[in-house]
């Protein structure tokens, strides 16, 4: 298949026939299509989905037409927004179990800067998954809605890393590293942690917690610190249980939230609109925006932390994420 693909590239590019339409369209600047309502004034609903990562979509076609990595694209969709004068209010429609601390991190600035800068309201609606950096994306939002049946919560940190020592022996190989300091190979998956690399690990994770709690904290001022260090075990919750405890706002469906941004924004009739590549075809507020190279969300907790990875010595990653 791929040779056939390659092939018709090349046929193509080798016409000479401008005019032509073209087999694959180019990534190009962002188009508008309304999924929704009418009215000059529009809600512009973004996707966040998948994994949340800095990384560069990997697919075939995610290369074949330079698909940006999600916080690329949530700020340039933003900041298209921003400079349209008609657009009156944001709703974020997340469907992620989190992913990278960076990433949940950067997502979240980028929106939160966005509120400091245009004075409309953002919401978050959850649909599947809102956990972990899911939900300190969601965080930023003025207010949260959570479909019946999501699954939220799972607010903490988590580094995985592997131990292979004993298998590495029971197949003979041995092996070593030449270092500058004791612990510069800490979190190397040939050998056990020693307690001093357990502690330092520990420290990271500690103050990314922290840094966790501030985000919900400022996102939900009505919930007092200490009341959120104890939701923020880790555990995840039902929509029912996290509205009881006041991690989400309301429980409710798309239309929900969007009658609510409208109420937000003082808006009786509205255009809900979506930001997109050429190509892509919206036709309703379910249609998805593809982030991971396919319209469904990739939910593989090992989307990028492969057994032969860790294996190879790659690096244990610090992550918002929920990862049973």
């Amino acid at each position: 298949m791929l040779k056939i693909v390659v092939v018709l590239c090349l046929c193509f590019s080798l016409t000479g026939c401008i005019n032509q339409p073209s087999l694959f369209p180019s990534g190009g600047p962002l188009q508008e299509s309304t999924v929704s309502g009418e009215g000059h004034q529009k809600i512009v609903l973004i996707d966040i989905s998948g994994m949340l990562t800095s990384a560069k979509p990997s697919g075939f076609t995610d290369q074949l037409l330079d698909r940006p990595s999600l916080p690329a694209r949530l700020k340039e969709e933003l900041a298209k927004a921003g400079e349209d004068e008609e657009v009156k209010a944001i709703l974020l429609r997340i469907n992620s179990p989190g992913g990278t601390v960076t990433a949940s991190d950067v997502l979240h600035h980028e929106i939160h800067q966005f509120k400091k800068t245009h004075k409309i309201p953002i919401v978050a609606s959850i649909v599947d998954l809102g956990t972990s950096g899911g939900y300190y994306v969601a965080a930023a939002a003025d207010k949260i809605f959570a479909h019946p049946s999501t699954v939220t919560g799972s607010i903490g940190v988590i580094m995985v890393t592997l131990n292979a020592e004993g298998l590495l022996e029971k197949i003979g190989v041995v092996p070593g590293a030449i270092t500058s300091g004791p612990n510069k190979s800490m979190g190397a998956p040939y050998r056990a942690m020693t307690e001093e690399e357990l502690a330092i690990f520990q420290g990271v994770i500690d103050s990314m917690y922290e840094q966790f709690v501030s985000v919900v904290k400022a996102g939900r001022p009505s919930l007092t610190e200490e009341e959120i260090r104890r939701l923020a075990d880790g555990r995840i919750y039902t929509a029912a249980q996290a509205k009881a405890v006041g991690l989400v706002d309301e429980i409710g469906y798309l239309e929900d939230a969007i009658d609510q941004v409208k109420i937000m924004a003082n808006l009786e009739d509205a255009s809900i609109v979506t930001y997109h590549r050429a190509g892509g075809y919206k036709p309703n507020i379910y249609s998805s925006i593809r982030t991971n190279g396919t319209d469904a969300p990739r939910f593989s907790s090992l989307d990028s932390l492969s057994l032969f990875t860790v294996l190879s010595g790659g690096t244990p990653k610090f992550m918002y994420i929920w990862m049973p």
